[in-house]
């Protein structure tokens, strides 16, 4: 019985969470649709005016116009699932734009999206908006004048609470219709944008280049911050160490001949300081390729990883084969990296980890169910786990709205 309740409230939760992530995919596409509509109306004004000769000196600012609302969609859509790759500035002269099909495609989307997109993303605004101020209105609706005492859509008159409870019962429905097509909704107000505002395959394979180029870079980057590191935790702790067991074995040759209790002592400093530099150059070791990896393979590592989490944390992994060394590698620092911003920021009093692979790609899945707000840009932690993965051509999506969950959703290719 408990474990039953349990499912429910969590499939409850569950929906929840889609009907307002549902809302805010219709909110924001609203804001885009605006701007569409806005541009599809200039677009077709300068085209009228073209007829008579003034709209060609007015055509020249379409490109720009046209790849502004297109490329806040594609950042839009970013940030609720794949990435849809920006297309930077819009060619120069009105005939290369018309030649470029890329603008072609942007402008199937305006219209699409400038007339679609707004009538779903302010019907669906609407309906939810409509719903909450019917829920509430018998709490407020006495202090309305007398003429405006009738909310929208309700078409019989409020003169008494009987009247203020019918338009609570209408708003219930309004919400339970928001609630079975909200998602719907969403989902096919960008389907427009996910469907035209991808590269086209020749243009993707050419930004796939440069991406791969950019990616390289960082991963040089990376490789060289990794060295330094090592460099400074040798040099500071190691070094230091080390250093230390050469003065105190020459004080010790030195105290051998008159005073033999003070080398003594001098030795077991000595030793004592060995066995501290032994252990912070293990540290370092583990720090480059830990050998938890090779003695229990991932699926083992990330085990002991949310054994240790300080919050608690299942695995479900399942990996019949072993993937390169440096994709392992990557994997698992990826994961622990995660994991401890999860014990440090995420508010979470549980966590996940689900590993698969499918398809010659190794995938993760890291999930918590914390206060989300997870910022993925420049700067942030999450930032240095993109890196890492786009440096083996894998790739990072995170979904993280305000209240949460947070889900870091990784694939590596699995080399060998």
């Amino acid at each position: 019985m408990t474990l039953t309740r349990r499912t429910g409230r969590a499939s409850a939760l569950k929906r929840a969470r889609a009907v307002l992530d549902a809302l805010e995919h219709l909110v924001g596409g609203l804001g885009t649709a605006l701007l569409a509509f806005m541009v599809l109306a200039w677009v077709v004004l300068v085209a009228l005016l073209c007829a008579v000769g003034v709209g060609l000196l007015l055509a020249r600012t379409l490109p720009r116009l046209i790849r502004a609302p297109a490329e806040r969609e594609r950042a839009r859509l970013s940030r609720w699932g794949p990435e849809i790759i920006a297309m930077g500035p819009a060619p120069p002269q009105v005939r290369m734009a018309l030649a470029d099909p890329v603008i072609r495609r942007e402008l199937r989307w305006l219209a699409a999206h400038g007339t679609l997109g707004l009538a779903l993303g302010g019907g669906g605004a609407t309906l939810a908006m409509q719903a909450v101020q019917d829920v509430t209105y018998p709490l407020w609706w006495r202090v309305l004048p007398p003429e405006e005492s009738s909310p929208n859509f309700v078409f019989w008159s409020v003169r008494n609470d009987i009247d203020a409870l019918g338009v609570l019962f209408f708003g219930l429905l309004l919400g339970a219709a928001f609630v079975v097509l909200g998602p719907g909704m969403a989902r096919l107000q960008a389907w427009p944008g996910r469907r035209l505002l991808v590269p086209p395959p020749d243009i993707d394979l050419s930004m796939q280049v440069a991406r791969l180029s950019a990616t390289r870079a960082a991963a040089l980057d990376a490789h060289a911050t990794e060295l330094r590191r090592i460099e400074r935790s040798l040099h500071d702790g190691t070094q230091n160490r080390l250093v230390a067991v050469t003065v105190l074995i020459g004080a010790t040759r030195r105290a051998l001949a008159r005073d033999p209790a003070a080398a003594e002592a001098a030795l077991a400093q000595a030793q004592d300081a060995a066995e501290a530099a032994l252990a912070e150059l293990r540290t370092v070791v583990r720090g480059i390729l830990p050998p938890v990896l090779a003695d229990r393979g991932l699926a083992g590592a990330l085990a002991g990883l949310a054994a240790n989490c300080a919050v608690p944390c299942r695995t479900d992994v399942d990996l019949p084969g072993r993937c390169a060394v440096s994709v392992e590698a990557t994997a698992y620092f990826v994961t622990a990296e995660a994991l401890t911003n999860i014990s440090r920021h995420s508010r979470a009093t549980n966590a996940s980890v689900i590993g698969r692979t499918h398809g010659g790609l190794l995938s993760l899945r890291i999930e918590d169910d914390g206060v989300g707000g997870a910022d993925a840009g420049e700067g942030s932690g999450l930032a240095g786990i993109r890196s890492r993965i786009e440096a083996h051509d894998g790739t990072l999506t995170v979904t993280s709205p305000p209240g949460g969950p947070t889900v870091l959703e990784m694939e590596l290719p699995c080399g060998s």
